[in-house]
C-alpha cells in the first residue's frame, strides 16, 4: 500500500507509529490513544507549524503501525521502540551509562557485598542505583573500612586450619575457621543493611553505645575499633547534604535551554538527603518544549533499571502527567506522583536543579566548543585551509576482488560524527577489482546529487588512502567544476596527509589534535565501507544456498528471510516453522529443512 492508503486505513485504536523515510529507516516514533486522528493530523494543513515538524514531514515516505489494548501499553513499547531504534526525530538521551547497583548477598549463608549492573529476582538485597557510580565505588570502599563481611568465593563450612590476609588486617572476622559464628556474621550484615538503607544514624547511636560498654569493659582495642566506624560515618553524614527533614525518597529534575541545547538536571534524595547528582545533555531540540523534553527523559531513563521514587519533583508541566505517573508507578509497584511545585520549600529544590542545570550546560558548551575550535584551527593551520572546516566528509571503499563491492560517506561536523548524514553506494559501473575507479564513481554520485538538488557541501573532503587516490578525488572535483573545495587523503601506514599542492606528503604529530580528528573520520568511513560489504557478502551467500535448493524460487527465497528474519534463522528452523511461511508447501518444508541437516544430523520437528 502507499502511504495515503495506510493514512487512510489506519484504525481508531490505540497503539504505536513509526514514520519510515525512503531508505525505509525509522525517523521518527510516538504512541497514540487513536492511531488514526494521530497519524493523519501530521499531514493536515490546519496543524500548528513548527521547524522540526515541518522537516520531519517532509521525509515521511512510509508508516508502519503496532496495536496495543491501551494507551499505558502503548507508551511502554513507544519506550523500547525509541530505545532500540534511536530515530532522528526523538528526543533520544543520548546517556548510555547503566547506572551500578550494591548487591548483599542475603540468599547466602555467609552475605558478600558486591556490585551489580541490573536488579534480579534472586533473593538478595539490592540498594541503588548509584549516580554517579563514583558514590557506589566510594560507598563500597567504605563499607569494607567499617564492617568485616567477607570478599571471598569460597564456601563457608568453618573448616579451614587458618585465615587469609582479610583477617589480619582486620577486614574479615574468619567464620571460614568457625572463629566467627553464624550469629555474629548475621549481626554484621544487619549493621551493613542499615547502613545502606539511610539508617546510619540509628546505626551510630548502637555503635556509641557499644563504644562504651566496650570502654568499661577495659575492651580498648574494640573500643577503638568502634570509634573508627562512627567517626567514618559523621564524615559521610557530613558530605551527604540535609535538604529536607521529611526523609522524603524524592527525585529533581530541572530543565534548562541554550538554543538548541539542553540539560536536565537530576538530583537524587533519600531519606531527605542529597546522595548525588547527574547531567543529561540534549542537542537540537529547536521548538521542542521544557515540558516534552522531561517527559522524554521520564520514559528514557526510568525504562532502565531504576526504581522510581515515590514523588518525582519537575521544573515544568509535562503534556501527559497522569499517564506517565501510571506508568511510573506500574514500575514502582506503588504510587508515584508528579510535582510542580510553584512556591515554597520544594520550589527552592528545583530553582536549585535550574541553577545547576545552567552551569553544567555552560560548562558542557564551552568544553564542545573549544574542543571544535582546537581541532579546527589545528587543521586550518596544517592543510593551509581558506577557512575552519565545520564539516568533513569520509570516503573509503570496501570489496574482494571486485565482488560486492560499495562505498561509504562519513561525516564529521563540529566536533562529532553526524551519522543521520551518512552515505552508502552500491557500486554499479565498475567490473573487477579498480578501487580508483569505483572511487571515482562514489564522488561523482555524491558531489553530482549534492550540486542537483543544493545541498551543503563540505568544508573538506577526506579520502582513505596516499597519492593515487588524492588524484582521482582531484579529477572528479575538476570534472564537476568543483576544484576549489578543499580535499586530502591519509594513507594508514605512516599516517601521512597528501594534498594537492604539495609534492610530498605532510607529516604531522601523531598526538596533534587535526591528525586524531582525520584518523577517527578515516577510521569510521573504513568500518562503515567494511560492514555495509559484509551485509551484501552474507546476504549473496544465503540466497545463493537457498537457490540450490529444488522448488525455491526468488518469492519463496524472499518469504523466508522477511517470515523468519535472518539467514541463521532459515538454516535452524524446524519443519513446522517452515511450513508456516507463505508458499512454502510441508513437502517443500521438509525439503528444505533436510538440505540443511543431513539425515545424520539431529532434527527439530516441533
Amino acid at each position: 500500500m502507499t502511504l495515503e492508503d495506510k493514512l487512510e486505513r489506519a484504525p481508531d485504536r490505540p497503539g504505536v507509529y513509526l514514520f519510515k523515510d525512503a531508505k525505509r529507516q525509522v525517523i521518527y516514533i510516538g504512541k497514540a490513544a487513536s492511531l488514526r486522528s494521530r497519524v493523519r493530523s501530521y499531514f493536515q494543513e490546519s496543524r500548528a507549524r513548527d521547524p522540526k515538524t515541518d522537516a520531519l514531514v517532509r521525509q515521511i515516505r512510509d508508516l508502519d503501525y503496532i496495536l496495543t489494548d491501551n494507551e499505558l501499553e502503548a507508551l511502554i513499547l513507544e519506550s523500547n521502540l525509541v530505545k532500540k531504534h534511536r530515530p532522528r526525530y526523538n528526543i533520544v538521551l543520548r546517556d548510555d551509562k547503566h547506572y551500578p547497583f550494591l548487591k548483599l548477598t542475603t540468599n547466602e549463608d555467609f552475605p558478600r557485598l558486591l556490585v551489580a549492573r541490573r536488579v534480579e529476582k534472586d533473593g538478595a538485597a539490592y540498594f541503588g542505583p548509584f549516580y554517579p557510580a563514583t558514590a557506589m565505588r566510594e560507598t563500597l570502599r567504605l563499607v569494607r573500612q567499617l564492617f568485616p563481611l567477607r570478599t571471598c568465593r569460597i564456601k563457608i563450612d568453618g573448616t579451614l586450619e587458618r585465615p587469609c590476609v582479610q583477617y589480619y588486617i582486620h577486614r574479615c572476622k574468619a567464620p571460614c575457621t568457625g572463629w566467627e559464628t553464624q550469629d555474629g556474621y548475621a549481626q554484621t550484615v544487619r549493621d551493613v543493611q542499615r547502613f545502606l538503607e539511610g539508617k546510619d544514624d540509628d546505626l551510630a547511636k548502637t555503635l556509641t553505645r557499644e563504644m562504651e560498654d566496650a570502654a568499661a569493659e577495659l575492651r580498648f582495642e574494640r573500643a577503638a575499633v568502634l570509634r573508627d566506624q562512627i567517626q567514618a560515618l559523621h564524615k559521610v553524614r557530613e558530605r551527604q547534604k540535609i535538604i529536607s527533614t521529611d526523609e522524603m525518597d524524592q527525585d529533581i529534575l530541572g530543565v534548562v535551554r541554550q538554543g538548541g541545547d539542553a540539560c536536565v538536571q537530576l538530583f537524587f534524595v533519600r531519606k531527605g538527603r542529597l546522595l548525588g547528582r547527574e547531567s543529561f545533555f540534549f542537542e537540537r531540540l529547536a521548538g521542542v518544549g521544557d515540558g516534552l523534553i522531561l517527559e522524554a527523559f521520564i520514559r528514557q531513563f526510568y525504562a532502565r533499571n531504576v526504581t522510581p521514587p515515590p514523588e518525582i519533583l519537575l521544573s515544568e508541566e509535562t503534556p501527559e502527567p497522569a499517564l506517565t505517573a501510571e506508568w511510573l508507578s506500574r514500575r514502582r509497584e506503588g504510587r508515584v506522583e508528579l510535582q510542580v511545585p510553584r512556591r515554597g520549600k520544594k520550589r527552592e529544590f528545583i530553582l536549585m536543579a535550574e541553577d545547576n542545570a545552567a552551569q553544567a550546560l555552560q560548562t558542557h558548551l564551552l568544553s564542545r566548543d573549544d574542543r571544535q575550535q582546537v581541532v579546527q584551527g589545528d587543521l586550518r593551520r596544517a592543510l593551509n585551509l581558506p577557512g575552519p572546516p565545520h564539516r568533513i566528509e569520509g570516503f573509503d571503499i570496501s570489496n574482494i576482488q571486485g565482488s560486492e563491492a560499495v562505498g561509504s560517506m562519513v561525516v564529521w561536523e563540529n566536533g562529532a560524527m553526524r551519522k543521520d548524514d551518512y552515505k552508502r553506494f552500491r557500486i554499479r559501473s565498475v567490473k573487477g577489482a579498480d578501487d580508483y575507479a569505483m572511487l571515482e564513481e562514489v564522488l561523482s554520485r555524491r558531489y553530482a546529487r549534492a550540486l542537483e538538488e543544493g545541498t551543503a557541501l563540505p568544508d573538506l573532503i577526506l579520502l582513505d588512502g596516499g597519492r593515487g587516490q588524492l588524484n582521482v578525488g582531484v579529477k572528479v572535483l575538476e570534472a564537476l567544476g568543483l576544484d576549489w573545495l578543499p580535499i586530502v587523503s591519509l594513507a594508514k601506514r605512516e599516517e601521512e596527509v597528501y594534498t594537492p599542492e604539495g609534492l610530498h606528503p605532510l607529516v604531522l604529530d601523531l598526538t596533534s589534535p587535526g591528525l586524531l580528528a582525520l584518523r577517527k573520520i578515516r577510521d569510521e568511513a573504513h568500518r562503515f565501507a567494511v560492514s555495509y560489504h559484509k551485509k551484501l557478502r552474507s546476504r549473496r551467500t544465503i540466497q545463493s544456498i537457498l537457490d540450490q535448493i529444488p522448488g525455491v524460487g526468488p518469492a519463496i527465497r524472499t518469504n523466508l528471510l522477511k517470515s523468519l528474519g535472518s539467514a541463521r534463522k532459515v538454516r535452524e528452523a524446524s519443519v513446522a516453522e517452515l511450513a508456516a511461511v507463505a508458499k512454502v508447501t510441508p513437502k517443500l518444508a521438509q525439503k528444505i529443512h533436510a538440505f540443511f541437516h543431513p539425515p545424520d544430523e539431529p532434527t527439530r520437528t516441533t
